[in-house]
């Protein structure tokens, strides 16, 4: 009899471990950001968007419609999607498309490189998908909103992949890289707002550097796992326990939003850390 019980104590524990484990990878959950700045035009106070990032082939129920319903109920001015759609060991652009068709057709979309797409060598004929499908995607170039002659500028640039595979903090890369950034930013008036997509986190003394106002970012999955009070675990260029793992960090003038993603890459599990839109929502203040 009460070996019987144990039996059974046992299965429940392993059917809950199950759900929890399953709920971390797949339960969505939205957070929300508000960003204050006195140089953002008064025709953008209140300009909403929807941040992505990582999304490394997963999908969200069938046609990805759990994500897209959430997207929508967001109602966002944009959505920005900042890399790694795809994952390059188990390459499959079918998840990513799905939810691209569906995104714009809520918002104007754009999209910056991340690593995985970079290191593929697939990247080109789905770079043609993207921008067929309607997708604004950003390849160290920028683009300009303009609403009631009021202009809000969206940056991209390419991942640091694209000078070569290694994680290592390369100078060459570094200078070509930050190169990139400048070229646009010194196009740029410097009283007018800059947004960054940018896919990786640990590159924010460069953007701080250009005076880029707000940095949209993710790669590093919010550390994988995540421990109370200590946080993300470890992260590639970045390793134990990332100073930018998630959330909202400042440098000077520049802000950085950085996302834990939505999918999983080398490691297939997530904990404590579930996938994430983050929305967030410009607010116009006085100086």
């Amino acid at each position: 009899m009460q070996k019987g019980r144990r039996l059974l104590m046992i299965m429940l524990i392993l059917v809950l471990l199950a759900v929890f484990f399953y709920l971390e990878n797949n339960l969505i959950e939205v957070t929300y950001q508000e960003i204050r700045s006195s140089k953002l035009p008064k025709a953008f106070d209140g300009y909403t968007i929807v941040h992505l990032s990582d999304l490394h082939n997963k999908s969200f129920g069938r046609e990805q419609r759990n994500l897209i319903e959430k997207i929508q109920e967001l109602n966002p001015n944009m959505i920005a999607i900042t890399g790694d759609l795809i994952d390059r060991r188990r390459y499959n652009e079918d998840p990513a498309m799905v939810l691209i068709q569906g995104a714009v057709k809520i918002a104007p979309t754009y999209y910056v490189t991340g690593n995985h797409e970079l290191w593929s060598g697939k990247f080109g004929d789905f770079e043609i998908r993207l921008r067929n499908s309607g997708v604004h995607v950003l390849r160290d170039e920028y683009e300009t909103i303009k609403k009631e002659n009021q202009l809000l500028h969206i940056l991209g640039v390419d991942d640091t992949a694209k000078y070569g595979r290694s994680y290592g903090k390369n100078e060459e890369r570094l200078s070509l890289f930050s190169e990139a950034l400048k070229q646009m930013t010194h196009e740029i008036n410097e009283e007018e707002f800059k947004i960054l997509l940018a896919h990786r986190p640990e590159k924010m003394p460069i953007y701080a550097d250009e005076n880029v106002d707000l940095v949209l970012s993710g790669h590093v999955h919010g550390g994988q796992i995540r421990l109370p009070f200590l946080g993300g675990i470890v992260a590639p260029d970045q390793g134990v326990f990332p100073k930018y793992a998630e959330g909202v960090y400042r440098d000077s003038s520049t802000t950085m939003v950085v996302s834990r993603g939505l999918g999983n890459s080398i490691f297939p599990q997530r904990l404590f850390n579930r996938p994430e839109i983050v929305r967030i929502k410009l607010k116009r203040v006085d100086k």
